[in-house]
């Protein structure tokens, strides 16, 4: 088929732009509401001015376009590097079959789930961390190893006011509760407002990071809250936390 008298189009033509127009979807959707955003915004202004710059023959322009355009692969990699090793850690570590990306049984979760309440209940802050298919390794070794059974009182008892654990993070590897008083990175995120603090933060930071679900209790409210996929969610109940707890482990 030949279209206003350019080259033919073959089938194998369609179906790379619909292949390329997925990826470009799938990205700009896998950007969206990250710090990658304005910084992708940046990027295509820079080629746009160097597109102008060639058209119009600005010979001064274009060659400091030109210059920096041949650096713009290696920069795209800095600056993107976070999302892109997100990315690539997913994909690597996808599985074929969902029942095997089920990491805890419903036993352990219902100690997490109980722990969250009673500290909901006192106010007692608390940041746990559930470790799905992307490992927490680097975030695991900023921390105090523990190596000890996933349950209420072990939990509640990290958390405590004034231990020494208390303030950080705690990761859950399978049954396990695998370390303690973890460092987490905090989201940039510019619509988090000035009301959440580091707990919310860090949360929203492993969140953007990995496939982890983070679980969140407030120390001044007691209100729960969790982050998963880069989303965070406040003023959760028991109830629907427990419910978003069980399709997320088993998604």
């Amino acid at each position: 088929m030949r279209l206003f008298g350019f080259l033919p189009i073959r089938a194998i033509d369609i179906i790379d732009i619909i292949v390329v127009a997925f990826l470009l979807y799938a990205f700009f959707k896998f950007v969206k509401g990250t710090k990658a955003t304005s910084i992708l915004v940046g990027l295509v202004l820079f080629f746009v001015i160097s597109f102008i710059s060639r058209w119009l023959d600005l010979k001064a322009l274009s060659w400091i376009m030109n210059s920096i355009l041949a650096l713009w692969v290696v920069a795209f990699v800095i600056v993107f590097q976070p999302e892109i090793r997100n990315a690539l850690a997913r994909i690597g570590r996808q599985r074929p079959v969902k029942f095997f990306l089920k990491l805890e049984e419903v036993g352990v979760m219902d100690e997490v789930i109980d722990a969250v309440k009673k500290m909901s209940d006192d106010r007692i802050g608390a940041l746990i961390v559930v470790q799905k298919s992307i490992g927490l390794k680097d975030i695991i070794d900023t921390g105090v190893h523990i190596d000890a059974q996933v349950n209420s009182s072990m939990l509640r008892t990290i958390f405590f006011p004034e231990t020494p654990l208390h303030d950080g993070a705690c990761v859950i590897q399978g049954d396990k509760i695998t370390a303690a008083g973890c460092v987490l990175p905090l989201s940039e995120n510019p619509s988090l407002g000035i009301t959440y603090g580091l707990r919310h933060r860090a949360a929203l930071g492993m969140a953007e990071q990995s496939d982890a679900l983070c679980i969140v209790v407030s120390e001044e409210t007691g209100n729960i809250a969790y982050a998963y996929k880069g989303k965070l969610l406040t003023k959760v109940d028991v109830e629907s936390l427990k419910k978003s707890v069980e399709a997320i482990i088993q998604d």
